[in-house]
């Protein structure tokens, strides 16, 4: 039983400072103002000013004394040793607060929180801080974008082969499948911008939300200056579909980096190696084999997208709570919100960096695009022979027959289908080698660039 007591002791233990874990791990990779945004100090600077904010409103509307709104202003601060030694006892971080900062102001503290509860700080400082994250998070994807068009423009007409179920199809460009991941992105900042509206949602409603005991014109006054949007209506909290939603969005911009770090590495494989991650002097691949090159920032950035699904998935979870309010949220929320925009940031950056030193191998592509013998070709030729009035199904059998014969022999495509007598009928030779040619997939690349603003 005692060794029961103490692995759940371990656990709880784990769990209360389970927040300040992952900004420890990825500390040296991330930006400081990400880490900031969710520190204790910052989050307590929220809320000083939330509770001033509010004394200042209610002193507007002859609630409370001005000269003591005036003195709350002037005097109202905190220092975390103290909050913490007087949460030992509390065991409530916000009453452990205002006992904090009242010692500070004296008498006055008297109107600090009056007629509010902690939701209401808690919630309007969550709603900070959320939409602080989004702004820092958009300046990241900007700067990726930036990144991915600079690579879309230098490789705009280098030709690879595209892929369909991992095999070679249709050629294409480098710069088109990167011009895509921009694309993207775009969706990405889109996405991003619309949540960011839905979340930035403060709320200063008292207990049940019903601002029995604080005027509405206060929390209109304090979320204005917070640059927050009032809740028309809440319960003790903001409704947790709303930080689902950022949730989902942040897990969603990860699923694309998931997406884009698993077409680089496809493409970094040995037997294809048309790009590759930046492999710096003095790095190692393998404790083993000391000729590896991995991806393996791809891989990390992949492994981390799985997190990000988890917390939105948990995030899902909290959506459904009682009545006016239960308390299972707040555990959840204290880990998922600052690991889920950390890590994020970091992927954002981190991709970034790894689009920005990608090596690419125009003369691998154009190896591979060799392999099959001109067949990708064999479309055009379908298309060409039922423009010359053969039946859909005559003319595929045919081109599908001597693409077969190019699979398992010596010859290229256009050799095999001059051996055709159904396609010899229709074209001519000098026709086949004129279409089977380039400059037919790649014609609508410079429309296809202006669409995207590229």
């Amino acid at each position: 039983m005692a060794d029961v007591r103490r692995r759940r002791a371990r656990f709880f233990l784990f769990c209360a400072y389970r927040p300040r874990i992952l900004p420890r791990v990825i500390d040296r990779y991330t930006l400081p103002k990400m880490r900031a945004l969710w520190d204790e100090q910052h989050k307590y600077e929220i809320w000083l000013e939330i509770e001033v904010l509010a004394a200042e409103a209610q002193a507007e509307i002859g609630v409370i004394p001005k000269e003591d709104a005036a003195t709350i202003r002037a005097k109202a601060k905190f220092d975390l040793p103290g909050i913490a030694e007087i949460e030992k006892r509390t065991n409530h971080d916000v009453i452990a607060f205002l006992e904090n900062v009242a010692g500070y102001v004296g008498p006055a503290a008297r109107w600090i929180h009056q007629g509010m509860t902690s939701s209401d700080v808690l919630d309007t400082t969550l709603a900070v801080q959320m939409n602080e994250a989004a702004g820092m998070l958009l300046a990241d994807l900007e700067t990726l974008r930036a990144a991915i068009a600079k690579k879309a423009h230098e490789y705009k007409l280098t030709p690879m082969i595209g892929r369909s179920h991992g095999i070679h199809a249709e050629p294409i460009t480098f710069g088109l499948k990167m011009a895509l991941m921009y694309d993207e992105f775009g969706r990405a900042i889109e996405r991003l911008k619309q949540t960011r509206e839905r979340i930035r949602v403060g709320k200063l409603s008292g207990a049940v939300g019903t601002h029995a005991h604080l005027d509405p014109r206060v929390e209109e006054s304090v979320c204005h200056k917070l640059g927050l949007i009032p809740a028309a209506l809440a319960t003790q909290v903001v409704q947790r579909d709303r930080h689902a939603e950022f949730q989902q969005t942040l897990a969603l911009i990860g699923s694309s980096i998931d997406r884009w770090a698993t077409e680089f590495r496809h493409l970094q494989r040995t037997e294809v190696l048309e790009v590759e991650e930046y492999f710096s002097p003095g790095q190692k691949g393998s404790s083993a084999m000391p000729h590896k090159r991995n991806p393996i920032t791809g891989e990390k950035l992949s492994g981390l997208a799985r997190l990000l699904r988890g917390n939105a998935l948990a995030a899902l979870e909290n959506v459904a709570l009682w009545h006016e309010r239960d308390i299972s949220h707040s555990s959840v929320e204290r880990v998922i919100m600052p690991d889920s925009s950390i890590l994020l940031d970091y992927m954002l950056h981190t991709l970034t960096k790894l689009v920005d030193r990608l090596i690419v191998y125009p003369e691998h592509m154009q190896r591979n695009m060799e392999i099959t013998k001109g067949l990708y070709f064999s479309q055009t030729i379908l298309l060409k022979l039922t423009a010359r009035g053969i039946a859909r199904k005559t003319a595929y059998e045919a081109v599908q027959r001597a693409a077969m014969k190019t699979w398992q022999g010596e010859k290229t495509l256009k050799e095999n289908l001059l051996e055709e007598s159904e396609i010899m009928a229709k074209l001519t030779p000098a026709e086949i080698n004129e279409f089977c040619s380039l400059d037919i997939h790649f014609r609508h690349i410079d429309e296809t660039f202006r669409k995207l603003g590229l």
